[in-house]
């Protein structure tokens, strides 16, 4: 692992620890140059899901893209950042689960309302609006009706 302050090549893992979900390894490391530490995170890698979007072009599975619309939505919301990386991590695993190798866009989008919808209902409207699109006051107060 190369350094991120001086960028020399070695480093040693001086603290190794699981999250509590068992998910993510956690490492705290040294720099045999320079002695500085930092902390690096070991996961399973989605490289090979893909994502098959509206227009029918195919990506890689991104699990930051769900994030950075997770905290989007709950952004000015009292959620813990922790509860918004479990989300991300449930509906990875939900997509891990599947048969295939492709998963619709639209098909994301729904697994991560289901998971919003439980956690915060403003941020559930918030992700619906953008993800449905709404195209009129009314399509949004029918999600709201929908909520109640």
């Amino acid at each position: 692992m190369k350094c991120p302050f001086c960028e020399a090549p070695e480093t040693k893992v001086v603290d190794k620890r699981v999250s509590e979900d068992s998910e993510t390894n956690r490492r705290r490391r040294e720099c045999l140059a320079c002695g500085r530490r930092f902390t690096t995170y070991e996961r399973v890698e989605m490289g090979n899901f893909l994502v098959v979007k509206k227009d029918g072009t195919r990506e890689r599975f991104n699990r930051d893209k769900i994030l950075k619309g997770l905290i989007k939505a709950c952004e000015k919301r009292p959620i813990e950042m922790n509860d918004i990386e479990k989300v991300v991590d449930e509906v990875e695993r939900d997509i891990m689960t599947r048969d295939s190798h492709e998963i619709k866009s639209d098909e994301i989008g729904k697994i991560i309302m289901e998971k919003l919808k439980k956690l915060d209902d403003v941020a559930y409207i918030r992700f619906a609006s953008v993800y449905r699109q709404f195209a009129s006051i009314s399509s949004f107060e029918k999600e709201l009706e929908k909520l109640k």
